[in-house]
């Protein structure tokens, strides 16, 4: 995938909270010095809980027609720092991977699909943390980098409408655009999609939270 369409899938799907699908950008995606997962002390194999490409079509009802972006399956955060930079310092956190999960993540995992058909994106994610405390502590900081955001005059534009409850943060921009964010045991899973109807994250969140042991 060349490069410029590489980077125009990354913004789409952490900055799909600001604009649409269409423009290509020019740069490079940066990605954290430390990688998660080399021996790790997750207790539970981060890789293993994202859903099947099989699972992902039935979900979503994309059949065949759901594809893996294959530059956006990846075990490491990513920041992408020429966004990250002429966004307000409260908002930075959206192109900054290694801020949404935060410094402590132990093992990691995210998969971008896309479906031309309708212009949509969905990518599931999650970090593994060493202990329950050490991933409630990352949802924690991330809730309350989402009220900063939420409190700058571009909040409509990051954010948009979002709430924050004890275990989830739920974002909306636009009619079908939003990440969803939920904290369990020692994962913290991310959802982030645009073209597809509210049943779809949902359904993906609630399939990935299902297959952490019990």
């Amino acid at each position: 995938m060349p490069r410029s369409v590489r980077l125009s899938a990354v913004w789409c799907l952490t900055a799909l909270l600001v604009a649409g699908c269409a423009q290509t950008v020019a740069g490079t995606a940066l990605r954290a010095p430390e990688r998660p997962g080399e021996n790790s002390r997750a207790p539970v194999d981060i890789a293993a809980l994202l859903l099947t490409q099989p699972q992902m079509r039935a979900i979503t009802g994309a059949g065949e027609d759901l594809t893996v972006i294959p530059s956006m399956d990846g075990k490491i955060p990513v920041d992408i720092e020429q966004f990250a930079a002429t966004t307000p310092a409260q908002c930075a956190w959206i192109f900054r991977e290694t801020e949404t999960f935060g410094p402590d993540v132990e093992d990691f995992h995210k998969t971008t699909f896309q479906y031309p058909a309708r212009s949509a994106l969905i990518s599931q994610g999650a970090a593994g943390y060493r202990d329950p405390e050490a991933a409630r502590l990352a949802f924690t900081d991330l809730t309350r980098r989402v009220d900063d955001c939420g409190r700058t005059p571009l909040a409509p534009m990051f954010v948009g409408s979002f709430s924050v409850r004890p275990e989830s943060v739920r974002i909306r921009t636009g009619a079908s655009c939003g990440r969803d964010y939920r904290v369990q045991s020692v994962v913290l899973v991310e959802v982030t999609f645009c073209g597809f109807p509210e049943s779809v994250p949902d359904m993906v969140m609630t399939n990935i939270l299902a297959r952490l042991p019990g």
